[in-house]
């Protein structure tokens, strides 16, 4: 396909699940506990790889063992390592999540993440500029998600922005990204007011990209909205949904797709993600996306 460079988060998600979850200064039994590899970042540079494209992770994590954890996990699927830097007087990005009483509850604490800062730009940018697109998010500080946007619209390279956890972005960053994938609540806390989809993309040909869930996703063509539907599956997990949707819109777009039908792609890859337990585990592969297609 093509070469994806993935600027962003790498976490390790420590689960655990109860019947019951605890109030304070309370002690409940557990039921189960698991380590899983997360982070925005490089849940979408797993969705990239597992789908063909060349996919290169840049990031940081600490000098500990969810370290280790997290980059044996980004290599195993093939995404390129070699840009994490390793921080040794900070911890990997973690985030704690009670699973109980059928929701959940989560403390993230973004440690080493917080170290993806301008220099790491500067020491990669190589890197970045050779990229057939680059992806970026916004668990990592802003003014690096700033500064790779204009990086990128100076010298021509395609960037796209998943604009999660959302925050309201300036004009100057809309207008440096190539495409832009929010959830409908997110587009509204991105442009900093309520919006109506259908107005706000028609301003922005072929860039606001607005994932709906079972609605579908809109995009404006430069003509006319167009709405994409979704697939109809039997979910088991949406953990994931959205980074698999814009890892594998990066690896169609670079695979020289055009937008519609990379979208089309995105959507379907998404769809049978939520069909798996996880979110990397549940990301399919190009071989499963096709093999499910045929069927």
């Amino acid at each position: 396909m093509g070469k994806v460079v993935v600027v962003g988060s790498i976490n390790v998600d420590m689960v655990f699940t109860s019947d019951i979850r605890p109030k304070a200064g309370e002690t409940v039994i557990g039921n189960s506990f698991s380590l899983i590899p997360g982070g925005k970042g490089a849940n979408q540079a797993v969705a990239a790889a597992k789908l063909g494209a060349e996919s290169v992770m840049i990031g940081c994590v600490g000098l500990d063992t969810n370290g280790d954890f997290a980059i044996d996990n980004l290599n195993s699927v093939n995404v390129d390592t070699h840009c994490i830097d390793i921080v040794h007087d900070i911890p990997t990005g973690v985030a704690n999540i009670i699973v109980a009483e059928n929701d959940n509850s989560i403390i993230v604490v973004p440690g080493a993440n917080y170290e993806v800062n301008k220099s790491i730009i500067d020491k990669y940018s190589d890197i970045i500029l050779s990229a057939d697109i680059v992806l970026v998010q916004l668990e990592i500080p802003l003014e690096t998600v700033e500064y790779t946007l204009e990086l990128c619209n100076k010298n021509n390279v395609r960037v796209l922005l998943n604009p999660a956890p959302a925050v309201e972005l300036t004009r100057t960053m809309i207008e440096n990204a190539s495409y832009i994938t929010p959830n409908e609540h997110e587009l509204n806390i991105i442009l900093g007011k309520d919006s109506n989809i259908e107005e706000e993309i028609k301003k922005y040909s072929n860039k606001i990209i607005v994932t709906l869930g079972s609605k579908g996703v809109k995009y404006f063509n430069g003509k006319e909205v167009v709405l994409i539907p979704s697939y109809e599956v039997e979910v088991v997990d949406t953990t994931g949904a959205g980074d698999t949707f814009c890892g594998a819109l990066a690896s169609s777009i670079v695979g020289g797709y055009s937008l519609d039908e990379a979208i089309k792609f995105a959507n379907r890859a998404a769809a049978y993600s939520i069909t798996k337990l996880g979110a990397q585990s549940g990301m399919p592969t190009l071989k499963q996306l096709t093999m499910n297609n045929e069927n």
